[in-house]
């Protein structure tokens, strides 16, 4: 019989009144068909439930918002003393870089929590450092050039068309259709964007044109790469690159969110299928990933293959991301949720 697990599902939403929903509130008008439904819950209704699944499951679970106060997290430790953190924190008084801090804190305390590490966390988010880690293994990545001001001018080797990121952030932030440039005028507006909005290096990488690969991989001691999810952008439209940009991963009203169809498993020959998949567990094993990750990555017609980013501590939205591999590989939502739990359960019983 499995032991009955307290889990904390600790969030970071500091300013929780901003998701109360109006009285008066009606459906924003659309000027295209959409294609997914409009979600209108909020994320912290999604821990609710996410609580209450888990509950059901077996579990003991509680959500836990600390409000960007570490303090709140520490008391409740002393008061709950719970098992497992189940942890979703991706930002800290909003500054993403300090996400690695707060599960450094946690494992200075010795407290258990789930997905990465606090070094894993750091040379993800680092993107410069993350192309070059893989790139050491052999990981094909796009070139790029990192600018950490405006030089006066832009003297490169890099082909256009070119995608300009900022260095440090994740979640497609700062990733939008206007990131794509075709010439150093677009480059240079680009890069001043970057570095005055998000005060800090602009990365500018060669764009791969190409089908866009997901790889889910999942696991701790002996992780597994599940079903390729592959993002079909047939229905963009021609104002809009074939990219996943910020809007189209989070803004449900945006005509990319509805453009950017996943489908799962993706239609692959199979050799491909299995290259797409090694190379995903070497990116996990290469950023030290655990538990969760999620891999994506170009593939050229001429079926070279390059990895964009590794996400550690992916999104767990049922039916979306890295759930649509998982259930494609036949597990249930809860099951997913369940495995991780006992994938960080796991590393507190070996210490």
């Amino acid at each position: 019989m499995k032991t009955k697990l307290k889990v904390a599902i600790v969030f970071n939403e500091a300013n929780p009144d901003l998701y109360i929903k109006p009285d008066d509130a009606s459906p924003k008008e659309l000027n295209f068909v959409p294609y997914f439904e409009v979600e209108n819950l909020t994320p912290i209704e999604e821990y609710e439930i996410l609580a209450k699944r888990l509950c059901k499951f077996g579990f003991d679970a509680y959500t836990l918002n600390i409000k960007d106060d570490i303090g709140f997290l520490l008391k409740d430790f002393k008061k709950n003393r719970p098992d497992v953190v189940f942890n979703f924190i991706e930002l800290y008084r909003e500054n993403s870089r300090l996400e690695m801090n707060v599960v450094g804190v946690l494992d200075l305390l010795g407290i258990t929590y789930t997905g990465a590490s606090p070094i894993s966390l750091a040379n993800c988010q680092n993107k410069v450092l993350a192309k070059r880690l893989l790139n050491s293994h052999g990981i094909e990545t796009p070139r790029f050039i990192l600018i950490k001001e405006i030089p006066k001018n832009f003297k490169h080797n890099l082909n256009f068309p070119l995608i300009v990121k900022p260095a440090y952030e994740d979640a497609s932030v700062g990733i939008e259709n206007e990131s794509i440039v075709e010439n150093n005028k677009g480059l240079k507006e680009r890069v001043k964007h970057v570095l005055s909005s998000f005060q800090q290096p602009a990365l500018v990488e060669e764009f791969i044109d190409g089908r866009e690969l997901n790889v889910a991989v999942f696991g701790d001691e002996d992780p597994v790469a599940l079903p390729i999810s592959e993002i079909d952008f047939s229905a963009m439209p021609d104002n809009l690159y074939n990219i996943v940009s910020y809007q189209a991963k989070w803004d449900s009203l945006h005509e990319a969110y509805h453009k950017t169809i996943p489908s799962c498993p993706a239609d692959l020959p199979l050799e491909i299928e299995l290259k797409a998949k090694e190379i995903a567990l070497a990116s996990f094993k290469t950023m030290e990933c655990r538990d969760y990750a999620r891999v994506d990555m170009r593939l050229t017609k001429d079926n070279k293959i390059f990895v964009l980013e590794v996400n550690p501590n992916p999104d767990l939205t049922e039916g979306a991301g890295f759930m649509r591999s998982s259930e494609a590989a036949g597990y249930t939502y809860e099951q997913v949720l369940e495995k991780i739990i006992y994938f960080a359960w796991a590393r507190k019983k070996s210490t």
